[in-house]
């Protein structure tokens, strides 16, 4: 069984070589043809200078290259760091900086909107550029390459063309909000990955016939998950970066997909379209992430394919996957999150580490080789989130490491989880995680508010709204200005959907800005007929 992840595609190939493993638009790669490809890449980047455990970031959308170049970075001993292509020049710079990325691969109209940040990448040496059609460009100190002139190159004699990793060893970093500050890269082990593939594709019972469309982004777990399970089990794996829900269903169709997952304000636009009757001939299963599944729009998906079996689940980047509810649980507990998926131990407990009664409100734990390796070059973070199992043997001389989310659950007296709150201010819209403290330093930064503070709001579609309450001391309110700075500097998905101008900023006993009493005094501002 595959331990490291490029070996998720080294095993497949062996035993279905001729079965399609990728598919792009009208791109198409065998896993034999994939495997090649992985192959020829990853001793071009050794051939580059990559060492072992080095960071390679990864700033594209989904695509044929995208797929190979992870896959490669894994066999050349090297991490991957996928970036989300919705990301400013501002995001992806700090991401380079952060986790010292030695290579990054790009296209050509990407490279040229981070050309006024990659000086401050200093460890940056290599570019590869995936579609290059015009002059290289020049960058002081690092060598740029187009993605056929790389897979020419030849590994060092002097060099293994295939270092040892094991696979407690770094495969990935994915970058995620933190409830305050810069995202904090969540450090993956080659175990995490193959474990998460291992333990999805079990309770989805996925099978090489299944054709997966993955239109998540593969910078979100839940996202390359899609690949890696599609890989394991010999799956084909459709890449798709939609730009209408109509596209989804037109590729469900054109596909013929089995297995779909979304968050809920993609389900939510999916459930406003006419599917045709023919999806329901082949789409085998659903599965949703990434925030509660309003129920309205549950019936409405399942009214459009009920053949298909449906799976709410609940995940952390942190731990991958947590939970699942399967299929034949819907009806009766719709609220639930389900039970702990295969392999992972889920349970919930007071401050004091002692197990909660049931339905009574804790925090939830996870443990398990799930448990990613904590956070990258953070560890007053990683102590935070990372801590000693509840309930193991104190005789042990070396605890093991458990994951708390910061989640507050419930469980029942059959074991199934209710979700509650979250103990932080992080804002969960879109299916991403935002930390506020981000889009509040850009809003001061334009030096037109004297205070500002940033809080989730319900939404029906987004899950939370980003509602900025600000307070200035300008003649004029500064709310255009605002979001056209918030517009230029942040990813569409951190823009705040509203700013909110109060004379003063309500505070807490300890002086400390309130936001629960934000979030509460917006609270309804996107019900159905408030005024927006």
């Amino acid at each position: 069984m595959p331990v490291l992840v490029h070996d998720l595609l080294a095993r497949t190939a062996e035993i279905t070589p001729s079965n399609p493993a990728i598919r792009h638009k009208e791109a198409s790669l065998t896993f034999s043809e994939l495997s090649v490809s992985v192959s020829k890449q990853a001793h071009a980047l050794s051939a580059v200078g990559l060492l072992r455990q080095q960071r390679v970031a990864v700033y594209l959308p989904k695509q044929v290259e995208t797929v190979v170049s992870y896959l490669a970075v894994s066999q050349a001993a090297g991490v991957f760091v996928p970036v989300n292509p919705v990301l400013k020049a501002e995001q992806v710079a700090y991401i380079l900086q952060d986790c010292n990325v030695r290579v990054l691969i790009t296209s050509q109209s990407r490279l040229n909107g981070l050309m006024g940040v990659l000086a401050a990448c200093t460890d940056l040496h290599t570019v590869i550029v995936t579609d290059s059609t015009e002059e290289l460009p020049a960058i002081a100190g690092v060598r740029v390459l187009s993605w056929a002139g790389l897979s020419r190159l030849e590994p060092s004699a002097a060099k293994p063309a295939n270092p040892v990793i094991i696979d407690t060893d770094m495969a990935a970093i994915l970058y995620t909000s933190g409830s305050t500050g810069k995202p904090k890269g969540v450090v993956l082990s080659h175990r995490n990955i193959v474990t998460g593939a291992k333990s999805v594709a079990q309770y989805l019972e996925i099978v090489p016939e299944d054709r997966i469309l993955a239109v998540l982004p593969f910078s979100f777990d839940y996202g390359l998950n899609q690949l890696t399970t599609a890989l394991l089990k010999g799956a084909c794996c459709v890449l798709m970066d939609y730009l209408l829900p109509k596209d989804v269903v037109n590729a469900l169709t054109r596909y013929r997909i089995t297995g779909l997952a979304a968050v809920p304000p993609l389900w939510a636009q999916l459930a406003q379209l006419q599917w045709p009757a023919s999806i329901d001939e082949h789409l085998r299963y659903m599965t949703n992430s990434g925030g509660k599944m309003p129920k309205a729009t549950l019936e409405r998906i399942r009214d459009n394919a009920p053949s298909a079996r449906f799976f709410l689940m609940y995940g952390l980047t942190e731990a991958f996957r947590s939970t699942y509810l399967p299929p034949d649980q819907i009806d009766l507990r719709p609220d639930s999150m389900g039970k702990a998926i295969p392999n992972a131990e889920i349970v919930v407990v007071r401050e004091d580490g002692t197990p909660c009664a049931p339905h009574e409100p804790g925090e939830l734990v996870h443990r398990g080789s799930l448990v990613a390796l904590g956070y990258w070059n953070d560890p007053e973070k990683t102590a935070e989130r990372f801590r000693p199992a509840p309930g193991r043997a104190h005789e042990l001389p070396i605890p093991e490491i458990a994951v708390w989310s910061g989640d507050t659950v419930t469980m029942d007296e059959e074991g199934y989880l209710y979700f509650v709150g979250r103990k932080d201010d992080m804002i969960k819209t879109s299916g991403y995680r935002v930390s506020p403290t981000e889009v509040e330093e850009v809003i001061y930064s334009t030096g037109l508010v004297s205070e500002a503070a940033v809080v989730g709001v319900p939404h029906p579609i987004l899950g939370q709204a980003i509602v900025a309450v600000i307070s200035t001391s300008q003649a004029e309110t500064p709310t255009d200005n605002l979001i056209e700075v918030c517009r230029q500097r942040l990813p569409n998905f951190m823009v705040p959907a509203s700013i909110q101008l109060l004379h003063s900023l309500p505070r807490n006993p300890n002086g400390k800005i309130d936001r629960k009493q934000l979030a509460a005094q917006f609270a309804r501002l996107y019900e159905e007929g408030a005024h927006e």
